[in-house]
């Protein structure tokens, strides 16, 4: 506590995550669903794998769910019975085939039960993407009402009804999900360490 203490946010790659078209959903024969994304390295229940099983069964056959980063036991074990309402997708390092995924969602849901700051709401985001998240960790520290909804941890009956409500949340715009976004620019953030460096270099 003596000591000063400095915070820089994750930074999100402008060029790579931003709003552009693309045919992903209608290749996936997903045109006339409403995709609901989630993406994790690894999915465990900390990240709320539980809660888009159970929301599954909850929506009507116009929503799809999207989930990237399943392992292939995973994707083999949930495969038959989600087949239909779930997209399973194991792990990708393709930035730019992430970025379309976000771009072709309509939301990215993030019902984690623990986290720092999500850079994936960030990314999300800076393709237009609204997010919606709990209210756990940093995860909502990013999300404005003009951009997402912050909905109580593990309440099943919000993320369900945040999901219904977003056609009729018109605040709520990819210009302005873009634009909260770009606060949170990669380029401003490397300006941010280098700064801190100097002037540590300096003292």
């Amino acid at each position: 506590r003596e000591y000063p203490i400095k915070v820089i946010p994750n930074g999100v790659d402008r060029e790579i995550f931003c709003p552009r078209e693309g045919t992903l959903r209608e290749n996936m024969g997903l045109l006339q669903k409403f995709v609901i994304l989630g993406v994790a390295n690894v999915w465990t229940s900390r990240k709320g794998l539980d809660f888009f099983l159970r929301l599954s069964g909850l929506l009507d056959s116009s929503y799809h769910i999207v989930l990237i980063g399943v392992s292939q036991k995973q994707q083999k074990k949930l495969q038959k019975e989600y087949s239909g309402r779930i997209t399973l997708l194991t792990r990708t390092a393709n930035q730019h085939e992430l970025a379309e995924w976000y771009r072709r969602a309509h939301v990215y849901m993030n019902p984690t039960l623990e986290d720092n700051f999500p850079t994936t709401n960030l990314e999300a985001m800076a393709c237009g993407t609204p997010v919606i998240t709990f209210n756990t960790g940093g995860s909502p520290e990013s999300i404005t009402e003009k951009c997402g909804i912050i909905v109580e941890k593990g309440n099943m009956n919000q993320l369900k009804e945040a999901i219904l409500s977003l056609d009729k949340k018109t605040e709520i715009t990819s210009l302005a999900c873009r634009e909260r976004a770009m606060e949170f620019n990669r380029e401003i953030r490397f300006k941010e360490y280098l700064k801190l460096y100097n002037n540590s270099l300096k003292s």
